[in-house]
């Protein structure tokens, strides 16, 4: 049977909430309101019913069933995502499954330096049970008090610690997953080395949701660190921001957790709008770095390398000035510049943003050229540049020129995101770095991706999912 009937059968939500019980399954549309609105208010659907699973064999029994009536599936962990891919289509007829029930802390193995959880735990609550084994979790991310780790899992995740330990993909050992028929692939493994054929685990990865629902993960955890250092520095310019962070690579042995580019602009419009956040450093610069080593012993030598680092950085002229955090009370001041950033472009009128990577020698390239064409285009636009700089991917943003009409701004983001993916594509960026592709980016994966791309991840969508049941219309 194909998914795409406009009706069902009767008996659909009774039988749905045979599977799971009244506290499993939502139909009142004030209740389910805020699961179909996405983060940032930019994509609203609606759903036949918000399906509340607690266990993996309630997930598999609710896809069969979807399976047998013909209903679409919308997996969604905490509903963070920034790309429309957890958020049902207007037409209503799809049935959202939230995994947020699912929120056990199944094992944790410090010897094994790994942890085994359901899809539903918060990203926090992952960090919290590996520090309490003396372990850390090192996914981390604005949204980690609501994210979902079968969430984090399913859009490949960034933040901050990239440039140490990897992406989302780099943090999994073994996935357990729902297919699109209703059999369970029980993928749990705590292995590091298993060399048998095809990593399954890599198409789930990454997939947001359209091959399989993840229902739970075996993450690697690492050393608990005890030596963390942190200094926000103002650089001489963006060609001095990838010079610094080469030498602090090799001044820290390579223990750099997060080299973070912050430019004045987003600096000044935190200091002005979010609480608590002020100019760490005096003087007008234009160029920021916030950077981090971290060590796994007590006095492991960390202050030492930083300390040299920027005295070497002082003398050659690749920072201004500099901040070194004496306290954890004033680490956490200059990480809530970086979370402030974020959140203070709202205050600014009408905004354009991008979530784009390019390789880490030409991030400076990149700005100039975007920054250019962007003033062509639109005279007294305001980059708002900031992000991972340490892995190569930036948040470019711009805010509406002061004074301008803000629907009028953001009426132009097409030609504008047409503009910068334009330039990221001809230095073999990528258009997406970490936040996906899901509803927001799918006419750019026709305009970027290689036919022969779009191809194969086709034949997978149909191989593994025939019927398109799985959350359709997002990446494809």
């Amino acid at each position: 049977m194909t998914a795409d009937k406009n009706s069902v059968p009767d008996d659909f939500i009774p039988r749905l909430t045979e599977i799971l019980g009244p506290r499993g399954i939502i139909t009142d549309a004030a209740d389910m309101a805020p699961y179909l609105l996405d983060e940032r208010g930019s994509f609203e659907g609606k759903a036949r019913a918000i399906a509340r699973p607690s266990t993996t064999e309630e997930v598999a029994a609710v896809v069969r069933l979807c399976g047998e009536c013909g209903v679409q599936i919308v997996p969604q962990g905490g509903n963070t995502g920034l790309c429309g891919a957890a958020t049902p289509f207007e037409h209503g007829r799809e049935l959202l499954i939230s995994l947020t029930r699912m929120n056990r802390v199944r094992e944790i193995d410090p010897l094994n330096y790994a942890i085994t959880v359901d899809a539903g735990v918060i990203l926090a609550d992952v960090q919290k049970a590996a520090a309490d084994a003396d372990r850390l979790f090192p996914l981390s991310l604005g949204g980690e008090g609501t994210a979902r780790i079968g969430g984090n899992i399913s859009t490949n995740a960034g933040g901050t610690g990239v440039l140490r330990f990897g992406p989302a993909r780099d943090l999994v050992l073994g996935l357990e997953v729902v297919l699109t028929d209703g059999r369970i692939w029980a993928g749990l493994t705590a292995l590091r080395k298993d060399n048998t054929g095809y990593d399954l685990k890599q198409l789930f990865i990454g997939a947001e949701g359209t091959l399989g629902i993840i229902t739970a993960a075996v993450c690697k955890l690492f050393p608990n660190p005890k030596d963390v250092q942190t200094a926000f520095v103002a650089l001489r310019d963006l060609d001095a921001s990838i010079e610094l962070l080469a030498d602090a690579r090799a001044a820290s042995g390579d223990r750099v957790t997060s080299f973070e580019l912050i430019c004045r602009t987003p600096l000044d419009f935190a200091v002005k709008h979010i609480e608590g956040v002020m100019h760490p450093i005096d003087g007008d610069y234009r160029e920021y770095a916030l950077l981090e080593f971290s060590g796994a012993r007590t006095n492991s030598g960390m202050s030492a390398a930083l300390e040299n680092l920027l005295e070497s950085a002082f003398e050659n002229g690749q920072i201004l000035d500099a901040v070194i955090a004496k306290s954890e009370a004033q680490r956490c001041d200059m990480w809530r510049i970086r979370e402030g950033v974020v959140l203070a472009q709202a205050f600014e009128g009408g905004s354009i943003k991008h979530d784009i990577s390019v390789a880490v020698s030409r991030i400076p390239e990149f700005i100039r050229r975007a920054n250019a064409a962007a003033e062509a285009l639109i005279p007294g636009v305001r980059p708002v540049v900031f992000g991972h700089c340490g892995d190569g991917n930036l948040h470019y943003n711009y805010s509406q020129p002061l004074g301008a009409d803000a629907d009028d701004f953001i009426n132009r983001w097409p030609e504008v995101k047409e503009m910068v993916h334009d330039i990221v594509e001809d230095m073999n960026g990528s258009f997406s770095a970490e936040h996906g592709v899901g509803q927001l980016k799918m006419d750019d994966m026709l305009r970027y991706k290689s036919p022969l791309e779009l191809d194969l991840m086709r034949r997978f969508k149909r191989a593994i999912d025939p019927n398109c049941i799985m959350n359709p219309g997002k990446i494809l």
